[in-house]
C-alpha cells in the first residue's frame, strides 16, 4: 500500500485519480482550494485519509499547503495534478508553474513525484524572462512547457526520486470540455500507474508519458541552461531555494 497526495482533487482527473487508488488499497490524501470544496472532495472519495485546503494562487497558502503535508510524515509520492486552463497569466503562472516548484521544494522528497503537463507544452516557449518580468504573459501552452521542465530538473537532480510527466490528453473534464475526444479513464489512470506500479516501465525518471506510453516531448524540457534557469527564476519569484542535493 502507499501513501499518496493529489493536488487539485476536489474534481476531474485529479478526483478521478484519487478514487481509483482508494479503491486499490492505497491510502490518499486530497487537496483543494477552499474548505467547501474540501469537504465536497471528502464526500466524492470516501476511504481518503483526509483534506488538505490551499488555494495554490498564494504564495504563502502554497507554503503552508507543503507544512502541512509534512507535518502528516512521509509519502510514497506526490501527484501535481491541480491546474487552470483558461485564465489570466498571473493566475496560470502561479498555480500551473510556481505551486508544483514550491511544493517540490518543500514538501519532504518521495519516492515518486508525477506533474501534469499537456500535449499544449509543444506550443508554448518558455518564457523565462517573462516569468520573472511578467506573469500576464504566460500562457498555459508556456506553463506546460516550464512544469515540464521542472519534471526534467527534479529528475536530473534527484536521482533516488522517480519524476516524470504525463500529458492526460484531452478529456471530457470540467476544465477540457464536454466535446473532448479522449478517454477519461486512460486520462488518469497514467497517474495512478506512475504512483504506484512496481513495473519495470514505471520506475523510470525524466519521462513523458501518454497513456501509460513514453513520448518525446519538446526539446527545452531538456535543456539543462534553462532547466537551471527557471529554477534560479522560481527561487526569485518565491523565496524557496530548490534543494539540489537531497540528504538520505
Amino acid at each position: 500500500m502507499a501513501r499518496i497526495f493529489i493536488t487539485g482533487s476536489a474534481d476531474g482527473l485529479g478526483q478521478l485519480a484519487a478514487q481509483q487508488l482508494v479503491s486499490e488499497g492505497h491510502q490518499v490524501v486530497l487537496h483543494a482550494r477552499n474548505k467547501a470544496r474540501g469537504q465536497d472532495a471528502m464526500n466524492q472519495v470516501p476511504g481518503a485519509e483526509t483534506v488538505l485546503t490551499a488555494d495554490l494562487s498564494n504564495t504563502e497558502e502554497t507554503k503552508q499547503l507543503a507544512a502541512d503535508v509534512n507535518t502528516l510524515g512521509k509519502f510514497d509520492a506526490v501527484i501535481h495534478n491541480a491546474g487552470v486552463y483558461r485564465a489570466p497569466g498571473e493566475l496560470i503562472a502561479a498555480v500551473n508553474t510556481l505551486a508544483p516548484y514550491i511544493l517540490t521544494s518543500l514538501i519532504h522528497p518521495p519516492k515518486r513525484l508525477v506533474y501534469l503537463t499537456s500535449g499544449m507544452h509543444t506550443g508554448g516557449q518558455a518564457r523565462l524572462k517573462q516569468l520573472s518580468t511578467d506573469l500576464s504573459a504566460i500562457s498555459y501552452s508556456d506553463s506546460k512547457l516550464q512544469v515540464l521542465m521542472l519534471s526534467q530538473a527534479v529528475a536530473r537532480l534527484w536521482p533516488n526520486v522517480y519524476a516524470n510527466a504525463v500529458n492526460p490528453g484531452w478529456v471530457p473534464t470540467k476544465m477540457g470540455g464536454v466535446g473532448a475526444p479522449d478517454s477519461l479513464e486512460k486520462g488518469y489512470r497514467t497517474q495512478t500507474w506512475l504512483a504506484t506500479s512496481d513495473e519495470a516501465e514505471a520506475l523510470v525518471s525524466g519521462r513523458y508519458f501518454f497513456h501509460q506510453k513514453e513520448k518525446s516531448f519538446a526539446p527545452a524540457a531538456s535543456d539543462v541552461s534553462l532547466q537551471e534557469e527557471i529554477l534560479t527564476v522560481c527561487e526569485q519569484l518565491t523565496g524557496i531555494h530548490f534543494p539540489a542535493e537531497l540528504t538520505k
